[in-house]
């Protein structure tokens, strides 16, 4: 769709990609964004000058109006920046940079292909042989933001970067699920490709044609009896469409994406009247309109790190909720490992952080996501002790209710 600059504020508060038009509908800059509006909105600003350059206060002046593409997705936004960049080549994403500092997604030409992340220079220079190179997706201009699309990619369909095929043993990505066991010998050459079609049709933007696929590969081994395979599949689906890319965030402008912490705890008495909550803070203050309170249902008995599963798995089932950009838990290491697998089942990428407690049950020290811990401490302790406090007034509910 295409609207003037003046009612760049009827843009949609969505992920996608705009573009900025000169005369003629010249593509003058191609961006991506986590909101449409806010991020093309941050161009009108006085100081532009001073906080993008002169090179892109030259390019507003010619712009005449704003295309834009709506995308389910931070990382789907990202994939199709770089192929509309590519297309179009528009003069002033350059960004003052040379393009040797551009980076690409690319997969090697061999019986088990590698997805590698390989900088422009690399092959200007020569330093990866492009007869080596079988698909090529980009430029993608911030090499940072390629590779946690790379890491969000491999946890919704694993893949091989660097193990030795057939080597016996299984890797660490394949012990962690990233890699489908090319090492070990647990999948074929054939099997793999599949794989390996799936990433390039994702990377082409097909995801709509991928999930369709999909779904016929899922009823084809259902009726062969296959059911293994099938919710395999099956999980791929979910992932693909409940992309959850809040790490892809961190380059946004802080105007763009208000900072939400969701902090989940159980409490119960012996195992008995047991409840799950979460509390939610917004920007450093609590917002106890999106607290929500969990009943514990799989099973009956004391065991937490069982318990804070189950409320995840359940949470992450409500799409409607707006998600987290860093989830925080009440406990050690076994309830960090219990919330990141949990995450992990899903294809959700979200950084996790426990309060761990002394004797006294008093927050003593955080576990997890370093980067988070040094840039929001303050916000983390304020999450933990209005998750411990809503728990516990939760469960007295629930417990004088008999």
């Amino acid at each position: 769709m295409s609207i003037s600059l003046k009612n760049f504020k009827k843009l949609p508060d969505a992920p996608g990609v705009y573009m900025f038009l000169g005369n003629k509908r010249k593509k003058l800059y191609i961006g991506k964004a986590a909101s449409l509006k806010n991020r093309v909105r941050s161009y009108f600003r006085e100081d532009i000058a001073v906080t993008r350059g002169p090179k892109i206060a030259k390019m507003l002046e010619l712009a005449r109006s704003v295309d834009f593409e709506k995308t389910d997705s931070v990382l789907e936004a990202l994939i199709l920046e770089a192929a509309l960049i590519k297309k179009y080549q528009p003069p002033y994403n350059t960004d003052q940079k040379d393009d040797k500092s551009w980076n690409y997604a690319v997969i090697t030409k061999e019986e088990f292909p590698r997805v590698l992340l390989v900088r422009q220079r690399e092959l200007l220079e020569g330093k990866f042989d492009k007869k080596f190179i079988q698909y090529s997706f980009g430029p993608f201009t911030q090499g940072g933001n390629l590779k946690i699309a790379l890491k969000l990619v491999r946890k919704i369909i694993p893949f091989r970067d660097s193990c030795a095929p057939e080597s016996g043993k299984p890797c660490f990505n394949a012990q962690i699920g990233l890699c489908p066991g090319v090492c070990s010998g647990a999948i074929t050459a054939k099997e793999y490709a599949k794989n390996i079609r799936n990433i390039k049709m994702f990377f082409e933007g097909k995801k709509k044609t991928l999930i369709s696929k999909l779904e016929r590969e899922m009823k084809t081994d259902a009726k062969n009896q296959e059911f293994e395979k099938a919710e395999e599949v099956k999980r791929t689906i979910f992932a693909l469409k409940h992309i959850h890319d809040v790490a892809l965030l961190k380059n946004e402008p802080a105007t763009h994406a208000a900072f939400r912490i969701e902090a989940y705890d159980v409490a119960h008495t012996s195992g008995k009247n047991a409840v799950g909550v979460m509390a939610v803070v917004t920007d450093g203050v609590p917002d106890k309109k999106e607290y929500r309170t969990f009943n514990i249902k799989s099973f009956e008995g004391v065991n937490d790190t069982r318990a804070l599963a189950e409320i995840i798995d359940r949470r992450l089932a409500h799409h409607e909720w707006k998600y987290p950009r860093l989830i925080v838990v009440d406990g050690g290491k076994a309830q960090l490992n219990a919330a990141e697998k949990a995450l992990n089942n899903t294809g959700v990428f979200i950084p996790v952080v426990s309060v761990i407690k002394d004797e006294r049950h008093r927050a003593k020290g955080i576990l997890g996501d370093q980067a988070s811990i040094r840039a929001h401490e303050k916000e983390i302790f304020l999450a933990n002790a209005e998750s411990h406090r809503f728990s516990l007034s939760r469960h007295r509910r629930k417990r004088d209710r008999i």
